[in-house]
């Protein structure tokens, strides 16, 4: 049984990808979303409107998507 691994997306205001930095792969939700609490504010003067989590083996994530704008 393998481990899945979690990443971010990022997204502009229009939910278009975003070129820039790759997020790195973690091995639980919850470490990928400490990360994200460290690089949010990074990422929305990138111009990233939205953090879209997405889980390595393609399963559905409920309440995967931040909006950057909201939180600053």
């Amino acid at each position: 049984m393998s481990v899945p691994s979690w990443t971010w997306t990022w997204l502009d205001d229009r939910g278009a990808a975003v070129e820039g930095p790759l997020s790195p792969a973690f091995i639980s939700r919850f470490d990928a979303e400490v990360w994200l609490g460290q690089v949010w504010r990074e990422r929305a003067a990138d111009g990233v409107a939205t953090a879209r989590l997405e889980r390595g083996d393609g399963a559905r994530v409920p309440a995967a998507d931040v909006d950057l704008l909201a939180a600053s």
